[in-house]
């Protein structure tokens, strides 16, 4: 079971990389949701480099879930993978919080597209992807 777990979550981390990409690139689809905004202003506006930043860390944190269940890594040692996992699931449980004023779920500003997305997308799916790498995490090694 832990391993189907391991290979559902390093699917998200490939497909969410993979978005990345496609916006670093000068893609467009779905970016105008995916940032925060605060009187019709985005907060921040990411550049390509930083986009790329955020998908080479999505890849990292699919090939350290796929060596946590033994798909990859055998002659290497294991601790980064069982660290990683851990790290992961940190990450993501801190993004599902948020900042309590844009982000996450205990979020004050709510009455935007992104404000929306977050509360039915991105915070849960956030949050699923920290009990995804906990559970990856504290599980054996499955190889």
């Amino acid at each position: 079971m832990v391993r189907i777990v391991g290979i559902l979550l390093s699917v998200v981390f490939a497909v969410l990389g993979l978005l990345h990409l496609y916006w670093a690139a000068g893609g467009s689809g779905g970016g105008q949701s995916a940032i925060p905004m605060f009187n019709g202003e985005r907060l921040f506006t990411p550049s390509p480099g930083s986009t790329l930043a955020v998908a080479a860390l999505l890849f990292l944190a699919m090939l350290i879930v796929l060596g946590r269940i033994g798909v990859w890594g055998a002659n290497l040692p294991a601790w980064p993978f069982y660290v990683g996992t851990f790290g992961i699931s940190l990450a993501f449980l801190v993004r599902a919080v948020g900042d309590f004023r844009y982000v996450g779920f205990f979020k004050t500003v709510s009455d935007t597209d992104f404000a929306r997305l977050d509360n039915y997308l991105f915070s849960p799916l956030c949050l699923l992807i920290a009990i995804a790498a906990l559970i990856i995490g504290v599980s054996r090694k499955t190889n």
